[in-house]
């Protein structure tokens, strides 16, 4: 479960998520996991000294509200955006005897896609679940850094949150990760 976080909640941004039900689908797999025994692992996102909402003295840098982690499932902090090269994860998951995993959270494109790359370049058999992923707007990389959220949705050259979705699946699906959604995954 990568960035389910506050830190993205405490960003204007959030009003324009893609995915409202991600929490609920995040959830289901979570219970689908616990259920069957398979090891939850849950990973947070912080930018540490950056004075931003990902910056831990902030306080924002913790699961949703809607989601805790169980007695025993580790929650990994990366700084990085991939969930493995500044963390132990792949320690946690050898030791755990883990050859498969199933990634979801915050954002599509940008933590969830690029774990479930280097997932699969370490030899895991990803599942990407992309109703329990969501995301946001993209700007043009010549649009200002400091546009509002009703700029960058008024500017044609923003990339929808739904073509950034698209274009994930279909980057991964065959060549790094199935990609299924929830109830694929949960049989529900």
């Amino acid at each position: 479960m990568i960035d389910v976080q506050e830190s993205f909640r405490a960003r204007p941004l959030w009003r324009t998520l893609d995915n409202p039900g991600l929490i609920g689908n995040v959830r289901r797999l979570v219970d689908a996991a616990r259920a069957d025994g398979s090891l939850v692992v849950w990973v947070l996102h912080a930018e540490p000294g950056s004075a931003g909402v990902f910056d831990p003295v902030h306080g924002h840098v913790r699961l949703v509200a809607e989601l805790k982690a169980a007695a025993g499932e580790p929650v990994i902090v990366k700084t990085s955006h991939n969930a493995f090269s500044t963390t132990n994860l792949g320690q946690t998951l050898t030791a755990a005897g883990v050859r498969s995993v199933t990634v979801c959270g915050l954002r599509t494109e940008q933590c969830v896609e690029t774990t479930a790359r280097v997932a699969a370049d370490f030899g895991y058999d990803v599942t990407f679940v992309t109703d329990a992923t969501g995301t946001f707007p993209i700007p043009h990389w010549e649009a200002p850094a400091d546009q509002s959220v009703e700029e960058l949705l008024a500017d044609p050259r923003t990339l929808a949150a739904a073509d950034v979705k698209a274009r994930t699946e279909y980057a991964l699906a065959g060549r790094f990760a199935t990609v299924r959604t929830t109830g694929g995954v949960t049989g529900s």
